[in-house]
Formats: C-alpha cells, structure tokens, sequence
C-alpha cells in the first residue's frame, strides 16, 4: 500500500466508510427512515436500494483505502463521490425532495473527499526507481 507519510488517507477513507455504513443502517433496519432523508414516502423498496447502494460505495471506499496507488480504483472511488453530490444536489435543486440540512451533511462528506481526492491525485502513485 502506498500512502502519505502519516497514512492520514487510508484513516480518512476507512472513517468515510464507516460513518456511510452507519448513516446507512437505518435504510435496512427502521421502515420510517425515508422521513430522516427525504421529503416525501419512499417506497420499502426504494429504501432498502438507497441502503445496498450505501453499503457499495462504503465497500469501495475501504478497498480505496488500502490500494490507494490502484488508479483505476481510485478513479472509481472519486466518481462515486462525484456522483453522489450530484444527486443529492438535483434532487434538492430540481426536485425539491431533499431538506438542505441533509444536503449539507452529503456535501461536507462528498465535497470534502472530492477536494482532497483532486489535490491528492498522483500522490500515490509508486515511485519509479532510476536504474544506473
């Protein structure tokens, strides 16, 4: 694994991954969560594939963490982060079936990961060895 001198990245991915997982667990286990969320029922269905999808994006946060030198990988990682406050900012400012306060929880989460994922692009990027 390639990391940053203190491995603050691997931290801080597993710790968005954790912090998904348990904003997620509510999806699965509570029939009333959709009130937590949106503005509006939501369907069981729809509850519980908002949660499997939350549990995938944890899951691919944890497998980034521990290979941040896969490129692909981390591309994919980013994406979702992208992704996701792209939906929660459509469904706010078109829709109108989100509460801002949610939204800006998704946005410290996704927009904080975005910045640093960007800044920290080729950062873990294994260093190529001069042969003499």
């Amino acid at each position: 694994m390639v990391a940053d001198a203190c491995g603050h990245a691997s931290i801080g991915f597993c710790l968005v991954r954790i912090l998904r997982h348990l904003g997620s667990s509510p999806c699965r286990f509570l029939q009333d969560y959709q009130s937590v969320v949106f503005l509006f029922f939501v369907s069981e269905v729809h509850g519980r594939t908002f949660g499997v999808w939350t549990l995938l994006t944890c899951t691919l946060c944890f497998l980034c963490a521990f290979n941040l030198e896969n490129k692909p990988l981390y591309l994919a990682t980013f994406l979702s982060f992208v992704y996701a406050f792209g939906h929660f900012l459509t469904e706010y400012l078109i829709y109108h079936t989100m509460a801002i306060a949610n939204l800006t929880t998704v946005g410290i989460f996704a927009g904080t990961s975005i910045v640093w994922m960007l800044l920290q692009w080729n950062s873990y990027q294994p260093l190529k060895s001069k042969h003499s």
